[in-house]
């Protein structure tokens, strides 16, 4: 990966935003210009150069882990170090991104710089790396290729495990054992396992409730592949269905496929979203879709862009989205499908290409 146009590209966008210099917490803008994965590091950049301070655990890993940087460790904030080293350097002004610095952090940054500096040093910015980071490259594709493929090999295998009576728990913990052991590094967020009237909650994250002899189960999970993350949804059902369950399963379908099918280069991201919505809105489930239609994804799991209502930002080459529109009946059942979806040239390409035709066990 090439960190060093990483970080050019980064400098730039923090002189547009009219600072000097630089300050980054936020671990995976660190990763992702430095290719540094440690729990502590702080990365600065200024006039053409950079800087990673973290403390005396990564003393090693930091220096095998970055190229073209300095590796300062410090015995206690990596912030605060970070900020008075730029201050020693003759930055006047340092933006730093309001969305990932608490109060205290920016008091404690601020405590470190001459007593003259305290209160114009700092300028608030807009997360100007995660917005760089809304495009991936070609190393990006490729890893979350990977990732989105093993976590679609974890699917078929749990049809055949999935029994009226085992616990929602059990369930998620077959699933993330086979992750495991096909090579994830971990999970990309806490597994949902949402069966019966649970599968109406769009977060029902796996619990003790045991699947239901007939019923919707709802299977959202993700896989984490050399830092980079996967998820897609899918919705099976126990037993004999009603014609009312396979009404709404059909039309999730069918707006799930609109939606995919409406993501190409220059389409407004709420333009997606509404293609997902006006198909439930013609069945007359739009009031039951109650979040968007889906997110990037890539060093984390919800990233820029927002695909939902009335976004007018547009999609690019290289994009990385989710497309997931649901429906949820309170006190009844829910369904949602989601895959990844990659913006290429030609339109959406769906990574998770598994199965999602009605599934009936």
């Amino acid at each position: 990966m090439n960190h060093s146009l990483r970080r050019r590209r980064a400098a730039k966008a923090a002189a547009e935003a009219g600072v000097e210099a630089l300050l980054l917490t936020h671990l995976p803008d660190v990763r992702y210009l430095t290719g540094f994965t440690g729990s502590n590091g702080t990365v600065v950049l200024v006039g053409g150069k950079a800087a990673l301070f973290t403390d005396g655990r990564y003393t090693t890993q930091a220096k095998e882990q970055t190229k073209g940087l300095k590796v300062v460790t410090v015995p206690k904030s990596a912030a605060a170090a970070a900020g008075a080293w730029l201050a020693e350097q003759g930055v006047k002004r340092c933006g730093v991104v309001a969305a990932h610095t608490t109060l205290a952090q920016l008091d404690g940054m601020r405590q470190a710089l001459p007593a003259g500096l305290r209160r114009s040093f700092f300028k608030p910015v807009e997360p100007l790396v995660a917005k760089l980071r809304e495009v991936k490259d070609a190393d990006e594709v490729a890893i979350l290729r990977k990732a989105a493929a093993l976590g679609c090999r974890l699917f078929d295998p749990m049809l055949t495990l999935l029994q009226p009576g085992m616990t929602e728990v059990e369930v998620a913990a077959e699933l993330e054992y086979a992750a495991r052991r096909a090579g994830a590094s971990g999970m990309s967020f806490d597994t949902i396992v949402a069966s019966g009237v649970r599968s109406s909650l769009p977060h029902g994250t796996a619990s003790l409730a045991r699947l239901p002899r007939r019923g919707f189960v709802t299977l959202d999970f993700g896989v984490m592949v050399d830092g980079y993350c996967s998820d897609m949804t899918r919705t099976v059902h126990l037993g004999k269905a009603t014609a009312a369950e396979r009404e709404v399963y059909d039309s999730v379908l069918e707006a799930q496929l609109a939606a995919v099918a409406a993501v190409r280069p220059g389409v407004a991201l709420g333009d997606v979203d509404e293609a997902a919505r006006s198909v439930l809105r013609r069945a007359g489930l739009d009031k039951q879709f109650i979040h968007s239609t889906g997110h990037g994804v890539g060093l984390e799991i919800h990233e820029m862009p927002h695909v939902a209502a009335k976004q007018t930002a547009v999609l690019q080459e290289g994009m990385v989205i989710t497309i997931e529109p649901g429906v949820y009946l309170a006190g009844r059942f829910g369904v949602r499908i989601e895959d990844m979806v990659l913006v290429t040239a030609r339109g959406g390409e769906t990574l998770t290409p598994t199965l999602k035709a009605w599934i009936e066990l």
